[in-house]
């Protein structure tokens, strides 16, 4: 189901939420599946231990055409672990992303947004703004952050983009997969030598002093932090930027007052959603929702998108409202698994909207908003380019 207004869900999520909002739907490979689409089934879901994040259960849900086969050597991520592997693997690097932590971080952040605008303002017009700003903004704070080199990320953004769309083939996605793992293992082999003071070096000094440090998973980790890191919150900046333009009157509510960012920042998260249905999960026992029984084997699309429209949870949920408040949302998902690096995607989402309208103020779009190129081919909504000009 793909968006057909740029600016919401498809439109089969609103009869799905409504008539049948625990329903049967055939998967891309012909597998069948359950959805859930109601906010309160979705949290369930997402929080209940009989609904598993393992991907190489061979039940798990397929949102491709053709599956890619396990590498058998490739260590799991914590996004596909369930307790109790889970909770140490992800308590192992919490401390790194804890709101302290992050607040440290905001004058380097504030730095590298004011250096890209600089170099904005000083070129021609119109820019590319995913170019611009969205997407080296938190590539650049995601490589400082775990000690990989800026340089190579052209290389790790090609092949993200290869993982994420739907149609690719499955053995160019594994072959992206494996570049970017090699990367890695190679990277963090350095940092054995080195301990540098990045995440990664102190992920390294803190797991050998304990005795329990490999090589493999952190690697995983550093592979997760990475994709994640860049991808997600490249797109919210090009999608906020778009969506306040075309909303001025929200827009004009922000600059008259910056503390509102926070409450804007969560509202955006909320009316995009970009990780719509990343939160699969395969039941692992019988369990009832919202009056249906989901048997144990049987794959569930926890539709984010859907939860985050559900009129229950958020009064007239298709308006952008900056100042709804809507904290509850589901964007980065719900429960043990819920987005380790929502702190850092916050505060780069302030800073990059803050900075962005008040030293551009004549911000406008160089194209009309329907020949905007939006992401309706990959797992991760949002723009191949953003033209604007000032």
């Amino acid at each position: 189901m793909t968006r057909e207004c740029p600016f919401s869900p498809p439109a089969e999520y609103r009869r799905i939420r409504e008539e049948e909002p625990v329903s049967r739907v055939r998967l891309p490979n012909g597998s069948g599946a359950w959805v859930v689409s109601k906010h309160e089934h979705v949290r369930l879901v997402l929080n209940d231990p009989r609904f598993s994040a393992d991907r190489a259960n061979p039940d798990f849900p397929v949102l491709t055409r053709q599956s890619v086969e396990r590498d058998p050597k490739a260590e799991r991520t914590m996004i596909t672990m369930d307790a109790p592997e889970h909770g140490p693997a992800r308590r192992a690097v919490l401390g790194e992303f804890t709101v302290k932590r992050i607040d440290a971080l905001r004058p380097r952040v504030q730095e590298i947004v004011d250096d890209l605008i600089d170099r904005m303002l000083a070129g021609p017009k119109p820019v590319d703004l995913v170019e611009a700003l969205a997407l080296p903004m938190p590539s650049l704070v995601i490589c400082e952050l775990l000690g990989v080199p800026y340089a190579d990320h052209d290389f790790f953004q090609s092949r993200t983009a290869a993982m994420i769309k739907w149609e690719v083939d499955p053995k160019e996605r594994k072959a992206a997969f494996d570049d970017v793992r090699d990367y890695l293992d190679g990277l963090v082999a350095t940092k054995e030598r080195d301990r540098p003071d990045d995440l990664l070096g102190r992920q390294i000094t803190k797991l050998t002093a304990e005795g329990t440090y490999r090589r493999g998973p952190l690697v995983g980790t550093a592979f997760l932090l990475l994709i994640a890191g860049h991808e997600t919150t490249a797109n919210m900046i090009s999608l906020g930027t778009v969506a306040l333009l075309e909303n001025p009157d929200q827009l004009a509510a922000l600059l008259a007052d910056p503390e509102r960012t926070p409450d804007a920042v969560e509202e955006l998260l909320r009316y995009f959603t970009i990780a719509d249905v990343v939160t699969a999960r395969v039941c692992v026992r019988d369990t009832e929702v919202g009056g249906v029984l989901i048997r144990a084997g049987e794959g569930v699309l926890a539709l984010g998108h859907a939860a985050n429209r559900d009129e229950e949870a958020f009064p007239r949920p298709d308006e952008l409202d900056i100042e709804r408040g809507g904290r509850h949302h589901v964007a980065f998902g719900f429960g043990p698994h819920q987005c380790l690096g929502q702190n850092l995607a916050r505060t780069e989402l302030r800073i990059a909207f803050d900075t962005l309208f008040r030293r551009v103020p004549g911000l406008r779009l160089a194209v009309p908003v329907d020949e905007l190129p939006f992401k309706h081919d990959a797992a991760i909504y949002g723009l191949y380019r953003l033209p604007v000009t000032w």
